[in-house]
């Protein structure tokens, strides 16, 4: 009889266990399919995660926001109302305290600190995961492309649905990063 019931727990446990990550890869596959794609203007670099591997850390120019409230704490979780400027980049037009009715594409982020009428939020999104033989060679693209000037700028692809925000892509000279690291390895 107890045996019976050690078996059970031990079910529903493996149950549990493979219900919280299948409902994280579900939750951000309807934000990528159903949801809206902004381009956020970034610069990135290439740390690495001796525990999830190679990334290419996202710093991104659109963290900050003039609001006329003065009461914000660090840490606070507010919403980023979206819009895209004359160049086809996501900007920040409004910050919340409360969710945004449907409709608005937003986004949950962090309020890091106010000063002087000026916020500043942590976006939820700040790295984009590569294979690693390829994240090096990113990285060092990325530097020598920066360097030069007019060039275009690199940016990410970012879904945004109903809060939450998944990137897609980054771009570097209108070339996914994938696609721009190989061709520069062909033309060696």
């Amino acid at each position: 009889m107890k045996t019976k019931y050690v078996f059970i727990a031990f079910v529903v446990t493996a149950l549990l266990q493979a219900f919280v990550p299948l409902k994280m890869v579900y939750d951000n596959e309807i934000t990528v399919s159903r949801g809206t794609i902004y381009k956020f203007k970034t610069q990135p670099i290439d740390p690495s995660d001796p525990f999830r591997g190679k990334y290419v850390s996202l710093n991104f120019a659109e963290t900050s926001f003039t609001v006329k409230d003065t009461v914000w704490q660090e840490g606070e979780q507010v919403y980023a109302l979206l819009s895209v400027d004359t160049a086809g980049f996501a900007k920040i037009r409004a910050i919340a305290k409360t969710e945004p009715e449907s409709g608005n594409d937003y986004i949950a982020v962090k309020a890091d600190y106010y000063f002087e009428g000026l916020l500043r939020v942590s976006l939820p999104f700040d790295r984009f995961y590569m294979e690693e033989s390829k994240a090096q060679e990113a990285e060092d693209t990325y530097r020598t492309y920066s360097l030069q000037e007019n060039v275009k700028p690199a940016y990410a692809l970012v879904a945004v649905k109903d809060g939450k925000a998944v990137v897609t892509d980054v771009i570097i000279d209108g070339t996914p990063l994938r696609d721009y690291v190989l061709g520069k390895r062909k033309s060696k």
